[in-house]
């Protein structure tokens, strides 16, 4: 089968959905299909057997693209929009894969093309306006619901990324098919990174010390829960003062803005900041470490993190909330409430306690293989595609 896939995103980049686009291009090719990909022109290229990267005109005044809604990111839309119908018009595809607001255009390219159409969904575009605060104008957030339904019933299938997104699909009351496929279908392989990095990140880690390692792997966005993360950092070097918090992740800015206040907090010993490092390097920061941690304070959506979390066999401290009970539970993590106390006793019972460490560790490691392994992934990817074309 050759497939149209669509991602309005900076491709590739380490963040959530050009995550689960890397994701959904492996599948793809493993299951012997050829994909051409259309993307914004920011990002590096990641070579997949039988995948094409098709980029948008390169605009120089826009060099990155922030998470969620924006300006520059409207207007390359407008120009994925336009490469899509050229590469449409002069080749024949079987199918339509649309990644979130491409979907907006998709549903109306497939049915002009006479094309199946496949919605990734990886986030409610109304919840984003909320959520990212871009605007509360009511009829605005309607105008989106509206769309957001047409484009589900217009689909042939929808995939949701989450239990939140698949019960928010499920309220629609749509007679179109959707499946769940979670965001772990892009795990890296250690024996990608090049002995000389290797060399290099042994270095780093060891001028850390003898030193207790609480790790955060992920984006620095204000939803992450980093203020929190800080504020219980405060009570757990009080009572463990070797602990050290490496923060892998965030762009220079918020790094430094960050920084800024663990200096102020008088932690500066207790915190290394790497800044954003390559994918295939952040499982050997997980391996180095003795807990890992997720404060995310909201949204619904499961964080990526928490799958590699959970596949690295390492006790996992996270906030008691949907975004994270959806996927974790008590027996595979240590959830604690969304407050500085709590989340500093989390960290700290995983620290003074190995043998419920390593419990933990253990039965996460298990729950990821009984559900989220790269075969399940494959098999929920072909039963899309089998209800996509039936």
């Amino acid at each position: 089968m050759k497939i149209l896939m669509i991602a309005p995103q900076p491709f590739f980049e380490p963040r959530g959905t050009p995550f689960s686009v890397l994701g959904r291009l492996r599948a793809l090719s493993e299951l012997g299909h050829e994909v051409d990909l259309v993307t914004y022109h920011i990002g590096r290229d990641v070579p997949v057997p039988n995948v094409r990267i098709f980029r948008t005109p390169r605009i120089g005044f826009i060099k990155s693209v922030k998470i969620g809604p924006s300006v520059p990111k409207l207007f390359l839309d407008v120009l994925v929009f336009a490469k899509t119908f050229q590469m449409l018009w002069n080749s024949k595809y079987d199918l339509l894969h649309t990644h979130e607001e491409a979907s907006f255009f998709g549903v109306l390219l497939a049915k002009l093309f006479r094309l199946p159409h496949i919605y990734d969904m990886h986030s409610s575009p109304p919840q984003q306006l909320k959520n990212f605060e871009v605007t509360g104008f009511g009829p605005l957030v309607r105008l989106f619901e509206w769309i957001e339904r047409r484009v589900v019933g217009s689909s042939n299938v929808v995939i949701t990324i989450c239990p939140a997104l698949q019960d928010h699909v499920d309220q629609m009351q749509s007679a179109v098919p959707h499946v769940m496929i979670e965001n772990v279908g892009s795990e890296i392989d250690l024996n990608v990174v090049p002995q000389g990095r290797m060399e290099e990140i042994s270095r780093e880690l060891s001028a850390l010390g003898n030193r207790r390692i609480v790790l955060y792997a992920g984006t620095f966005e204000a939803y992450q829960g980093l203020d929190l993360l800080l504020d219980s950092a405060q009570i757990v070097a009080k009572v463990n003062n070797d602990v050290m918090f490496l923060m892998v992740g965030g762009q220079p800015e918020q790094v430094e803005r960050l920084q800024t206040r663990v200096d102020q907090l008088g932690l500066g010993r207790n915190f290394h900041f790497t800044g954003t490092r390559p994918p295939e390097e952040i499982p050997v920061f997980i391996q180095a470490s003795h807990a890992l941690v997720s404060p995310r304070t909201s949204g619904t959506n499961t964080p990526l993190k928490i799958y590699s979390y959970l596949n690295s066999g390492k006790p996992i401290v996270a906030t008691n909330l949907y975004t994270h009970t959806q996927v974790l539970n008590a027996d595979i993590s240590m959830l604690v409430e969304p407050e500085p106390r709590a989340f500093a006793r989390g960290i700290m019972e995983i620290l003074q306690n190995p043998t419920l460490a390593s419990m933990l560790g253990k039965q996460a490691r298990e729950h990821f293989e009984r559900n989220y392994t790269f075969q399940v992934f494959l098999q929920k990817t072909n039963q899309v595609l089998q209800l996509a074309t039936r």
